[in-house]
């Protein structure tokens, strides 16, 4: 994105550095010359002095320099601040101006390269023409000269070429070019930094010798700029303290100006330029709640400057220049170091930039629809001979002219009408996008969630009217689930409407039905009427048919998108889509439980699922299936009804499949488990409901488990905590509320028809055998096999007890300690149905 007229000069927003300027040096074909300029700019660390270098040729020409005045009584000021000045003392008129020369002391021809000396020094002050900017000589020389005092000839010398350039001895300097040229050139930047300084401290007090001739009457103006060029200077000069003072005093000035509608934009110019400056030297400062304080003040002095009716477009833009500036001021001092907090950090100014960037948007959305017929004005008002405007926030048509009066209404109508066809131009989306983006980084950093939620909707809807309809949709996408987990329904059901817009015009079948569903479902605050409109459209997109636009949609795009549902409507291609509904909050509504934890292998399981619609007519689903984790009882849990596609929006709610808003419907399913699964769990895998046919379009609903939605654990957990009394329903209804999804049971083995019966008589005595009868009898209707006996005494008891009794099965004979207390796997053999075995 290209700079823009609400854009801060560059040389405001840098940091003012003294400048010099280098003549003598030729760095493209001399080495030395090379390397003694590297030196200067490479690697140039903080801890050096802050001057920017350039090199000249020794007759350059610095800009003019103005007449000086002697009185001020008939000079009335055209403006407050020339756009050229900063810039002129920045990177045009320097500081110190340095010659370089290469002359040794033992030089032979000593007098003819003096005499050279001198005449490239009289050469660069003719061209600074009677400015006060320091001249000062570098001799580069090949020796390491001796200490001071030591070399008589240097001193001789020295003196004799100070007295030919008229230079004074603290600006003669020698360069040797050794190994050590570094450290030389470093001490030589330190000695041009003290010049520099005396420099910028001889132009502030020549400006404020001004101040004797001034009247409050008539310069009320060169106050302003007066105050401003002496912090300026100090910032040129490192002094910031005295730089934010005078700053200070010349942002009170501004506002002691007369506003009127004609000059109100030059004083905001000028009022955000010295805001600007004082932010930075408080961040600078480390003094930031300063920072925060000056802006507030300067927001609220100057959010009702409006200016023109017509154009108050140009407020709304230049407040959001100055909310992101102080953002980006904000931000650059959290980088170097200074801590920011939640609920004071940069995000709540770019967000406020993109506020007032919105509203630049309505605004000229107002005021600049013009007939098309309407053409540009010629010549063009906002054309300036040099391409650019005398002073800062003037009017290029009546650049100079401080009359309130305006002398000339069909130029100032003709200036406005150009502002209002420029501003028609303006692709205000890209404006916010990029400042909401700034503002989300922001608060993701400070971990803000919602507020980054809440500007990435507008982020979203911004990329919409920008009908970047692919990054609106990914961006809403995103924001919906943290919606739907906080239950924000109508913020959902806004974002939905949107998001749907954005499907209808790319004809985007699959986020279409998406949005459709969950738009109809029971979280959506649409009322009944645009409920039925969308519900008409889903059928005719599950029918294979274009649907109705959109609502509030571009009638050129919208012509876009029916050509483009033609095309999927003549394509033949997949039409068969899988959505998975567990993540969102879809118009029909699944719970499947078994009836029991547990069943018996010979026992069939029974499964109930149910179903529930929130769309306001009853629909017809052609399939419901239910998937589990063994996939072979798959094929038992199937309900199917063929019917014509037109069929699917049912208006008599009569077949198996037709489901009725709000009524609760119940479909039974029973399986007998296989044997191997005995020890085992079955689980619910999925629930798929088919809305649709093969021959026009079939959405598959899938329900991961045994149902349930993004709103159902939160429902679930409501019901549980409620004291409502729930109305009585008939027997063959049930409560939504009351079911509980089961989505798995045990397979147990089943109970055998086997009966044991043991006889005895107590009581049982120490050191005593005690005989037991066992019977053992089949009910089977089949015979049993391999039955085996397990007897003696239950394990887990008293040690001692265990240890002490002794198990056998011949009772004849005494036992003794080989005998065990429990006699495992006691063959009986085969049991004929009926059959009584003793043992």
């Amino acid at each position: 994105m290209g700079p823009t007229q609400w854009d801060f000069p560059v040389e405001l927003c840098c940091r003012p550095m003294a400048f010099v300027t280098l003549t003598g040096l030729d760095v493209t074909y001399n080495a030395v010359h090379r390397a003694i300029w590297d030196a200067f700019c490479a690697n140039r660390r903080a801890d050096r002095v802050p001057i920017s270098f350039k090199v000249l040729p020794g007759d350059h020409e610095y800009p003019k320099c103005r007449t000086k005045r002697t009185s001020y009584e008939w000079y009335i000021p055209k403006g407050i601040l020339k756009t050229g000045w900063m810039n002129k003392h920045l990177n045009l008129v320097p500081a110190l101006v340095v010659v370089f020369y290469e002359l040794d002391w033992d030089e032979a021809q000593w007098k003819e390269k003096q005499s050279e000396c001198a005449t490239r020094v009289e050469i660069v002050r003719t061209s600074l023409q009677g400015r006060n900017t320091k001249v000062a000589v570098v001799l580069i020389q090949k020796k390491t000269p001796l200490p001071p005092g030591e070399d008589l000839i240097a001193s001789e010398r020295a003196a004799a070429l100070c007295n030919a350039c008229d230079l004074s001895g603290k600006s003669l300097f020698v360069l040797p070019h050794t190994d050590h040229l570094v450290g030389y050139i470093i001490r030589l930047e330190n000695a041009f930094y003290e010049h520099a300084q005396t420099y910028y401290y001889t132009e502030i007090r020549r400006i404020k010798s001004h101040k004797e001739f001034l009247n409050k009457t008539t310069h009320q103006l060169l106050f302003v700029r007066h105050q401003f060029k002496i912090a300026f200077f100090s910032e040129l000069k490192q002094d910031t303290q005295n730089a934010l003072k005078n700053y200070r005093t010349a942002y009170n000035l501004v506002h002691e100006l007369r506003a009127h509608e004609t000059n109100m934009l030059e004083i905001k110019t000028m009022a955000g330029f010295i805001n600007y400056k004082i932010c930075r030297l408080c961040f600078q400062h480390n003094t930031p709640l300063d920072a925060i304080a000056q802006f507030r003040k300067h927001i609220d002095l100057c959010k009702k400057k409006i200016g023109s009716a017509e154009l108050s477009f140009e407020h709304a833009a230049w407040m959001s220049k100055q909310f992101q500036a102080f953002g980006d001021l904000f931000d650059e001092a959290i980088k170097l170091g200074l801590t920011a907090i939640q609920t004071q950090n940069p995000g709540f100014y770019y967000q406020q930039a993109a506020y007032y960037a919105q509203e630049r948007k309505h605004l000229a959305s107002l005021l600049c629809k013009h007939d098309p017929s309407v053409a540009y004005p010629s010549p063009d008002p906002l054309e300036t001979p040099n391409g650019m405007l005398d002073f800062y926030g003037q009017r290029a048509w009546r650049q100079g002219i401080l009359s309130f009066d305006l002398s000339d209404p069909e130029k100032e109508k003709a200036g406005i009408l150009a502002l209002q066809l420029k501003e028609r131009e303006v692709i205000h989306s890209e404006l916010i996008i990029s400042l909401l983006s700034n503002a989300v980084a922001q608060f993701k950093k400070y971990k803000c969630p919602r507020m980054k939620s809440h500007l990435m909707v507008q982020m979203g809807e911004e990329y919409y009217y920008a009908k970047d309809y692919t990054k609106a949709l990914k961006l809403l996408d995103y924001v919906m689930c943290d919606y739907r987990s906080e239950r924000w329904w109508t913020l959902l059901t806004s974002i939905l409407g949107t998001a749907l817009k954005c499907a209808y015009l790319m004809a985007q079948l699959k986020d279409y039905i998406t949005y459709s569903l969950e738009l109809l479902g029971r979280a959506s605050t649409l009322k009944d009427d645009q409920k039925s409109r969308i519900e008409k459209n889903l059928i005719m997109v599950l029918m294979n048919e274009s649907p109705d636009p959109e609502p509030d949609c571009d009638a050129s795009i919208v012509k876009l998108a029916q050509h483009l549902w033609a095309d999927r409507v003549s394509l033949a291609g997949s039409n068969m889509f899988t959505i998975e509904v567990q993540d969102f909050v879809p118009f029909v509504q699944c719970k499947a439980k078994f009836l029991a934890p547990s069943f018996h292998v010979d026992t069939p399981v029974e499964l109930y699922v149910y179903l529930k619609t929130d769309c306001p007519h009853p629909i017809r689903f052609s399939k419901l299936c239910v998937g589990f984790s063994n996939q072979e009882y798959n094929q038992y849990c199937v309900v199917e009804e063929q019917y014509q596609s037109s069929d699917i929006l049912e208006q008599s709610a009569q077949g198996t499949m037709c489901l009725v808003p709000g009524k609760t419907r119940k479909f039974t399913f029973k399986f007998v488990a296989k044997t191997e699964d005995v020890g085992k769990k079955i689980e619910i895998t999925s629930v798929d409901l088919i809305l649709g046919s093969e021959t026009g379009r079939c959405v598959i609903l899938n329900w991961r488990g045994g149902g349930g939605d993004a709103a159902s654990a939160q429902e679930a957990i409501q019901a549980a905590r409620s004291f409502k009394r729930r109305p009585k329903l008939p027997d063959t209804e049930v409560h939504w509320d009351s079911i509980i999804i089961q989505a798995s049971t045990m397979i147990i083995s089943r109970v055998p028809k086997v009966s044991v019966q043991l006889c005895h008589e107590p009581p049982a005595l120490n050191n005593e055998m005690y005989c037991l009868m066992i019977t053992i009898q089949s009910q089977e209707d089949t015979v049993i096999r391999d039955v085996k006996l397990t007897a003696g005494l239950k394990p887990g008891q008293d040690a001692n007890l265990t240890q002490k009794t002794l198990v056998t099965l011949h009772g004849t004979e005494m036992c003794d300690d080989s005998s065990p207390a429990l006699l495992t796997d006691i063959p009986i053999g085969s049991l004929q149905p009926g059959e009584k075995v003793p043992v």
